[in-house]
């Protein structure tokens, strides 16, 4: 699995300082090796200059037994190689070992690398398949001759393996010490810049779509001169503008639940004498023309209809208020039962079906305002459908509350339309007459209600079904054992 980068921008600073340290440590152990390289090899051709290739002469001379007759090993140390070339063919090579020359066999590759060593007196890197790795010098003779001395390699190479042994060692006691250290250091200077961040992140958790906000306090002023003060001042002073605006806003809506209030109080008194004078008017047994009839009739249906927008204003200014609602046993399933027969004779067109458990179900809630929530979800779904269609009314008990669903097979809500359907004097067809008796608060008393009793209701909805669910979590909904 491929190793993801650090996506933390305190995860990013530490890596990027442990990785510009083992740039840097890697650079330092690379130059020390090749400069210690360079020094010892140095050291080693100027032993083999020193020689002056006096052991690889000697090797010309017949073995005999007079002792002055061998090769010269004087000075020479132990491993030191000697070999003579003439006509680029190796004559003679020997290796001193114990102050004593040993003849050595040479295979065919090493006599075409000793013969490839330009007799320049300085110092060349073979490797001798029975010595191993050497550093050779090659001069010429008095005879015509090329003589080769060298120096095994072996030395060099292991003080080079220490030294990167322990250059690994301490470079890599420094990183892990510099990661525990950069790691600290990193998260006390981000620290201000993680205030701003749990700062911000508890504004975002706040609900800021409605209702009053108490916005956090400012954060305490930093140095402006560096970034993390200059995102500080900055959120401070996005917040103070948002505050601002939840003010005038809250300030707006308060004035305008006092006014719709207001209004809808005062509108119910002349409103129900207008119904009151309308219906006097009609009862007169006196001939009526049959205009003033139609009209009288008219007023009194205009009246009844400003009557019912009247209480749905006012109901929605009590909610909003957060006025108590009534707390008592409220039996869902012979209100589901009562809501559906009522829908059932206002819509005979519909096909009305029930799904209810065998048990009723018993909710704490007030019984008038839940009937008149299922009440508007029947009206809505019957209003907005055609004839013939089928709304399912279905009622589960749960755990921890209970669910009731309304849905239909009708033609369903628009998409672009769904995201505000609980909000208030929104409705499906501007286009259509207002004749029906909808005033786009039905849906939105719904949610009211259901929020009162510190439930939700949600809605899906696609062409041939359309659902509204209705859950009441208060945690004390049960089944009652028996009727």
């Amino acid at each position: 699995m491929r190793q993801l980068p650090p996506r933390t921008l305190r995860g990013q600073l530490t890596a990027g300082l442990l990785v510009l340290l083992a740039v840097a440590c890697a650079a330092v152990g690379v130059t020390t090796v090749l400069a210690l390289k360079g020094f010892l090899l140095g050291r080693l051709d100027e032993q083999l200059t020193a020689t002056g290739g006096r052991f690889a002469a000697s090797l010309e001379h017949e073995r005999t037994p007079d002792a002055d007759n061998r090769p010269d090993t004087r000075g020479q140390a132990d491993a030191t190689f000697g070999a003579r070339l003439l006509g680029g063919d190796v004559t003679h090579a020997a290796v001193v070992d114990d102050a004593a020359d040993r003849p050595l066999a040479l295979s065919a590759d090493d006599r075409r690398a000793l013969a490839d060593i330009p007799a320049d007196g300085r110092g060349h890197s073979i490797r001798i398949a029975s010595l191993g790795a050497y550093r050779v010098t090659a001069v010429r003779g008095d005879d015509g001759d090329i003589l080769l001395t060298g120096l095994p390699l072996h030395p060099v190479e292991a003080t080079l393996h220490r030294l990167e042994a322990v250059e690994a060692v301490v470079f890599g006691a420094a990183l892990l010490a510099m990661g525990i250290a950069g790691t600290l250091w990193v998260r006390v200077s981000l620290r201000p810049l993680h205030r701003v961040t749990e700062h911000a992140s508890a504004v975002a958790r706040l609900p800021l779509a409605s209702g009053e906000v108490a916005m956090p306090r400012p954060l305490p002023d930093t140095d402006p001169h560096t970034e993390v003060g200059q995102v500080t001042a900055a959120l401070n002073h996005m917040l103070g503008h948002v505050e601002d605006a939840l003010v005038r806003r809250q300030a707006g809506e308060e004035r305008l639940r006092h006014f719709a209030a207001d209004a809808s109080h005062e509108l119910r008194t002349p409103v129900a004498n207008i119904r009151g004078h309308a219906e006097l008017a009609l009862r007169h047994r006196g001939p009526v023309p049959t205009g003033i009839r139609h009209a009288l009739e008219r007023i009194q249906s205009e009246s009844q209809r400003m009557t019912h927008l009247v209480d749905d204003l006012l109901l929605l200014a009590r909610l909003d208020a957060g006025r108590p609602l009534e707390h008592e046993e409220v039996d869902l399933t012979r209100l589901v039962l009562d809501a559906v027969d009522d829908a059932r004779a206002a819509g005979p067109g519909h096909r009305w079906f029930l799904d209810l458990p065998e048990e009723p179900v018993l909710v704490p809630g007030d019984g008038h305002r839940l009937q008149q929530a299922l009440g508007n979800l029947l009206a809505n779904a019957r209003t907005h459908t055609p004839a013939g269609t089928e709304v399912t009314v279905a009622l589960t008990p749960d755990a921890d509350g209970a669910r009731l669903t309304v849905s239909d097979n009708g033609p369903g809500i628009p998409v672009e339309l769904q995201p505000e359907v609980f909000t208030r004097f929104v409705r499906a067809d501007q286009a259509r007459s207002r004749s029906t008796g909808s005033t786009g608060l039905g849906l939105a008393i719904v949610h009211a209600i259901v929020t009162a009793h510190h439930g939700t209701v949600e809605l899906t909805s696609r062409p041939g079904h359309t659902a509204f669910r209705v859950t009441l979590r208060d945690g004390s909904a049960r089944v009652r054992e028996g009727r």
